[in-house]
């Protein structure tokens, strides 16, 4: 489907009113993914079912917009699990830093996922389907209870599937994986996927494990780790650390 018939209005529910500069990045954050060989098959899907929603944020090194990025996430959660249909994927982007490293961008993405994660929590319970341990095999990022695999996207990633000319973090709901799972098409789709990687970028994302084999926080941002590495995530929420997914 040709990129022209889709509402991209659409993908911008929150700065319903919208500065030029912020659509053109949001209509570039479409092309991005609707590029022909662009690996995520689901990222894609959303695309084409109008269900990704966008936000842009000034910069990423300021807390500014970390309530206005709480909301817009509550809104998301809100009308996906009302729905349960498809794939949902939401974004913020973020207008700043434009140079930016891959270091700098972990250290930037960890500082707003702690954010969310520290206001979230005066609300809101983790979600007792995933544990909150960051470094648990079983850890995922929860957000008003829902469950998040997050992505994210830098103009100086070293996967080419990452290399968006914005910093972008990416909540893609937990739960339409393990739907996958139930209905046995998750194995067919992550083999579709990686080769899809593999074509795209010369190799697969040596990061990348299935949930449950090690903690999925070694691939949100994108970087190569070692075995040595700690999630510097500080989970605040009232839950019990040692729950474990049905």
């Amino acid at each position: 489907m040709p990129l022209q018939k889709y509402n991209i209005d659409k993908l911008n529910i929150f700065n319903k009113d919208a500065d030029t500069v912020s659509q053109t990045i949001i209509d570039e954050y479409a092309r991005f993914l609707n590029a022909k060989r662009f690996p995520c098959i689901i990222a894609r899907a959303a695309l084409a079912n109008q269900q990704v929603r966008c936000m842009t944020a000034m910069d990423m090194a300021c807390h500014n917009d970390d309530l206005s990025i709480l909301h817009f996430l509550y809104d998301f959660i809100d009308e996906y699990i009302q729905s349960k249909a498809g794939y949902y994927s939401a974004v913020v982007i973020f207008k700043q830093p434009g140079k930016i490293t891959e270091a700098l961008f972990e250290e930037l993405m960890w500082k707003r996922l702690q954010a969310l994660a520290d206001l979230d929590a005066f609300s809101y319970p983790y979600d007792k389907r995933v544990n909150s341990d960051p470094m648990s095999k079983n850890f995922s990022f929860s957000i008003k209870g829902e469950a998040f695999y997050i992505i994210g996207l830098h103009r100086s990633s070293s996967r080419k599937a990452r290399q968006f000319n914005y910093p972008a973090i990416v909540f893609n709901p937990h739960a339409q994986f393990e739907k996958l799972r139930q209905i046995n098409r998750y194995q067919k789709i992550k083999e579709i996927i990686r080769n899809r990687d593999i074509a795209y970028c010369g190799t697969v994302n040596p990061m990348l494990e299935d949930f449950g084999k090690s903690s999925e926080t070694f691939q949100y941002s994108g970087q190569r780790y070692s075995d040595q590495w700690k999630c510097p995530l500080n989970i605040k929420h009232v839950s019990d650390k040692d729950n474990t997914p049905t």
